[in-house]
């Protein structure tokens, strides 16, 4: 019965529809914050003077701590935004292919 279910949900449209859309989605946004990352690892390797400026003539802050709490937020963001769609697209499609396995 197991094996009859596993190939019922591999061949489900929606189950491929699912995988197709969740894998594409997830290397945009993995893509995303590599380059955001990377960037910013990259600029403190190659030119620390710039991230070591400080942000006013009398400020012991430098430019690079605003920088590297934005690099943490977007990932934040770009997290939320994943799972925004993932409770609402990837979801629905989740449910279609349960109510197709329950008509087995």
């Amino acid at each position: 019965m197991k094996k009859e279910l596993v190939e019922k949900i591999k061949n489900d449209p929606n189950y491929k529809e699912l995988v197709q859309k969740r894998t594409a989605f997830s290397i945009k946004l993995t893509v995303a914050m590599l380059v955001v990352y990377f960037a910013f690892i990259l600029t403190i390797a190659f030119d620390p003077k710039l991230l070591g400026t400080p942000i006013s003539s009398d400020s012991v802050t430098t430019i690079g701590i605003p920088i590297g709490m934005a690099v943490i937020v977007f990932a934040f963001i770009l997290t939320g935004i994943y799972t925004k769609r993932a409770n609402g697209e990837f979801d629905d499609l989740t449910n279609k292919i349960k109510n197709s396995v329950k008509e087995l």
